[in-house]
């Protein structure tokens, strides 16, 4: 398909025309909220960033949005209960406690299948994991 967009349009940052991966500007009309826009993303990492955020109580509104199918990137608005947080804060502390969390997962998977081999060696399919 000639008219159809390069695929890696999808994932890639055109670093030649100073494309950054996350920007952020702060609302005008409150000092406790702002938009991130993370470039080249979509659903997954929006709804995964839009859930732990909504776990902070220190967050009163996070939500985002995709402006377009074709048009990859995340338009993530955030508002803290106090001016004495900013939403960067709160953002960070979110990837943080998302990196934690996979790293638990992470760490059990393992364990579960070291334990499944331990109990189960019999030279199959799961020895190769």
């Amino acid at each position: 398909m000639a008219n159809r967009p390069e695929r890696s349009d999808a994932f890639l940052l055109d670093e030649d025309a100073g494309e950054k991966k996350v920007e952020y500007t702060a609302d005008t009309k409150m000092i406790n909220a702002g938009t991130f826009i993370l470039n080249k993303e979509d659903h997954t990492i929006g709804n995964l960033l839009r859930m732990q955020l909504l776990r902070d109580p220190r967050v009163r509104f996070a939500g985002y949005m995709l402006p377009h199918p074709l048009i990859h990137l995340v338009r993530l608005k955030l508002q803290t209960n106090s001016s004495g947080v900013s939403p960067i804060e709160v953002l960070s502390a979110a990837i943080e406690d998302l990196g934690n969390e996979t790293d638990y997962l992470t760490e059990k998977a393992n364990d579960a299948i070291a334990k499944w081999k331990k109990e189960n060696a019999s030279g199959g399919v799961m020895d190769t994991f």
